[in-house]
């Protein structure tokens, strides 16, 4: 199914007027084994992500023992700020990159820097060499989202988008959850010498990337992002052999001459300065939803799941090599919010569950903080609220990515989700461990507690942001939802 790269003969199209039904084609296609292909072979990103912020939590006691290492919780707090820097500027720039040479091409780059960089993670001598190759692996995962969320989003049906993105998403809590197993048995000191185990756990990543790398092969172009490049031969004939699929494998596709045509002007490429006038200019509320969202959730996942192994080890004396144990029920309800609670987005709509799922997960964190800091939980009932909150927590988070992939047009959509994804990351994941960590450091429950009513307030904020702004994109095809640059007007 892979496809070359534009010719210079597909280049020269590109002054020239295009009408198609290739993205309505692609919207009324049936779910189908080529789908759940996209799905697995890049939806894997996010398990990567739920991996490596799992273990950056799991090993933080190893760390912290480690003969080679010695961390102090201010220095594991560092080292996921780190991770969450490199993924900020690994998005921006792949993420430009993404619009410019295409979708493919980026999501073999980016998977193969995440892999080079989390091997060379386990083989850190000192807190400088962990901190570099921390950041290349957070490089890497930030660029696979802008290459692999656009690419979702453009070969999914309209009628689907929305479960499909927040059950995709929620695969981050399977890798949460592999990361959590894994660490259970490597860091037992009975299996291996402590420094050896964190080690071990940095490879689980490499291997499993390893694995899905011949995968992507299979995968062709975005049909979508051929056309406005000016190489509409090589769409169609993505489209053609996916339709040939379907039909290979007994699939009765619907020949409706209705379909949706969309005129086009295809581009070589958009600038820096349309980019932004069309993000903060054109759609600035909702720029101003997509930033209010995934400010809010960084800060919340990042500064909790960066940190919660601190929490654990530092107030309820849980063993560090038992703190898998207290996360594998944790991930399978983060896994199961998104999961369930998926389909209502693309049935109720996106604007109801946005601020539903925020705002309910804002109030539950502050009344878990609440009982946290009056000393009312134990370690388990702590676990339970956990699980709780971000059962709803888990599918706003994953909403966010939903919003900033389908609200701007198709020639941004990579570089969107990429300085959405940065500035939110950057204003509440960054700083959000680090703030975290000090804050544990004090061994105060009130301290802790503060932290978390931040985390709350922006929760809050959001759901009132998305409710007064937020984009009805449900069951509409990317198109209609926000019009391409490229488009040209039937008058014209």
């Amino acid at each position: 199914m892979s496809e070359p790269p534009p010719t210079a003969t597909a280049h020269a199209e590109a002054a020239a007027l295009v009408e198609t039904d290739l993205p309505a084609r692609l919207d009324r296609l049936p779910w189908g084994r080529f789908h759940t292909l996209i799905v697995v072979a890049l939806g894997v990103t996010w398990l990567l992500d739920g991996l490596e912020v799992t273990l950056a939590g799991a090993v933080a006691s190893a760390l912290k023992s480690s003969p080679a290492l010695h961390f102090t919780n201010a220095e594991v707090g560092l080292a996921g700020s780190a991770y969450i820097a490199g993924a900020v500027l690994g998005a921006l720039g792949f993420g430009w990159l993404t619009d410019r040479l295409g979708r493919r091409k980026l999501f073999f780059i980016t998977l193969a820097l995440y892999l080079a960089a989390t091997a060379a993670t386990g083989f850190s001598w000192n807190l400088e060499t962990f901190l570099i190759f921390r950041f290349l692996t957070g490089a890497g995962i930030g660029g696979e989202y802008t290459a692999i969320n656009s690419t979702i989003q453009e070969f999914t049906p309209a009628r689907v988008r929305g479960w499909t993105d927040l059950a995709i998403n929620g695969t981050f809590w399977v890798g949460a959850g592999i990361g959590a197993a894994g660490s259970l048995v490597l860091l037992d000191p009975g299996l291996m010498p402590p420094d050896w185990g964190w080690r071990a756990c940095f490879l689980i990543g490499a291997l499993l990337a390893l694995a899905i790398l011949p995968m992507r092969v299979w995968i062709p172009e975005s049909p979508r992002w051929l056309l406005t490049h000016g190489a509409a031969h090589e769409a169609r004939s993505v489209v053609e052999g996916i339709e040939a699929r379907f039909r290979s494998h007994g699939h009765r596709l619907v020949e409706d001459g209705t379909l949706k045509r969309l005129r086009l002007r295809a581009r070589e490429r958009t600038t820096l300065r349309e980019v932004f006038h069309t993000l903060f200019v054109l759609h600035r509320r909702r720029a101003l939803v997509g930033l209010s969202l995934m400010t809010a959730q960084a800060f919340c996942y990042n500064a909790i799941f960066f940190t919660y192994a601190l929490v654990l080890t530092d107030f309820y004396g849980v063993p560090g090599d038992h703190i898998g144990w207290y996360l594998l029920p944790f991930a399978l309800g983060n896994f199961l919010g998104p999961l369930l609670l998926g389909r209502l987005f693309d049935v109720i709509g996106r604007r109801k569950m946005i601020t539903a799922t925020y705002a309910i997960s804002g109030v539950l964190l502050t009344v878990s903080g609440y009982l946290f800091e009056q000393h009312w939980l134990t370690v388990t009932t702590q676990t339970i609220s956990w699980i709780v909150i971000f059962f709803f927590a888990s599918a706003a988070a994953s909403s966010a990515y939903l919003t900033v992939s389908e609200s701007f047009p198709l020639e941004i959509r990579a570089l969107a989700i990429a300085v959405f994804y940065a500035f939110g990351t950057a204003l509440g994941g960054i700083a959000g461990p680090a703030f975290f960590g000090r804050l544990i450091d004090t061994h105060q429950r009130s301290e802790v507690f503060s932290g978390y009513l931040v985390g709350s307030a922006l929760m809050l904020l959001a759901a009132l942001i998305a409710a007064i702004w937020g984009v009805d994109a449900e069951r509409r095809s990317l198109e209609s939802v926000a019009a391409p640059l490229s488009a040209v007007a039937d008058n014209e």
